[in-house]
């Protein structure tokens, strides 16, 4: 189990819950969350998400990760204005925050 704020992530069952909450994710929703959970903290570039998430090394100016993104955010409730989970850090990736209070650079 992977717990990061308030999200819980169970790889096993596939599973998600923010709080008390379940949320149901898509099969690349998931994925996208489980790279960048497991890695708390850490920016995680969009390279290693198209490799971790769609297995692949190409990676072109698509939105597939923006777009997912987008999905993930809203279900998880973080505000793409003022996100407190999954902040973007431009030209260098996305991270999952360790705390509410961190502030996208």
């Amino acid at each position: 189990m992977l717990a990061v704020q308030d999200v819980r992530l169970d790889p096993s069952t596939r599973r998600v819950w923010r709080g008390d909450r379940e949320i149901r994710l898509s099969r690349k929703e998931f994925q996208l969350l489980h790279a960048l959970m497991a890695r708390p903290g850490d920016i995680v570039t969009r390279g290693e998400l198209m490799a971790d998430v769609w297995q692949t090394s190409f990676y072109t100016n698509s939105k597939t990760i923006d777009v997912h993104l987008g999905w993930l955010r809203r279900k998880l409730g973080d505000d793409p204005r003022n996100p407190t989970l999954i902040t973007t850090h431009r030209g260098r990736g996305l991270r999952f925050e360790t705390s509410a209070d961190t502030v996208a650079s």
